[in-house]
């Protein structure tokens, strides 16, 4: 038997060890697809929550705008509230002075009027005395003419 020929078994071995080595090397190109097809699936789902997520924080950022808005207006309404009672002390303040200095006004000119009756009445007092004095001389003239 030559050398250069092998005999059919081991030719058979061989041919059968090759067979198993492409159909390994063919089992493994297909656990390396389904190995990248679970990673391209994980990779989408991945992407998808990282999407669900920015449109969280988006809707969050949205939410925080709206009540900071929200906020600065009840802020802004509270000032305004703060001026308008302000405005109302300021006006109560003026109208205590205001009615201040009608009762002291008031009290001035019943004063005023007291002065007056007391003037009048001293006069009427005067007439009267005047009178009765007239009429004593008129009683005396009456009394020296008869």
């Amino acid at each position: 038997m030559p050398t250069d020929q092998t005999p059919p078994e081991k030719q058979r071995q061989q041919a059968e060890g090759i067979r198993e080595k492409a159909e390994d090397g063919r089992l493994d190109a297909e656990q390396d697809r389904g190995v990248a097809e679970r990673d391209r699936a994980s990779a989408e789902s991945a992407r998808e929550e990282t999407e669900r997520f920015r449109r969280l924080a988006e809707e969050a950022r949205e939410l925080r705008d709206r009540h900071r808005e929200a906020l600065e207006v009840i802020r802004q309404e509270r000032e305004e509230l703060r001026a308008i009672a302000e405005t109302a002390r300021t006006a109560g303040e003026d109208a205590r002075h205001a009615a201040e200095g009608a009762r002291q006004a008031t009290v001035d000119a019943l004063k005023a009027t007291a002065d007056s009756l007391r003037v009048t009445l001293e006069s009427m007092q005067a007439v009267e005395e005047l009178r009765r004095t007239l009429r004593e001389v008129r009683d005396l003239n009456k009394l020296d003419t008869n």
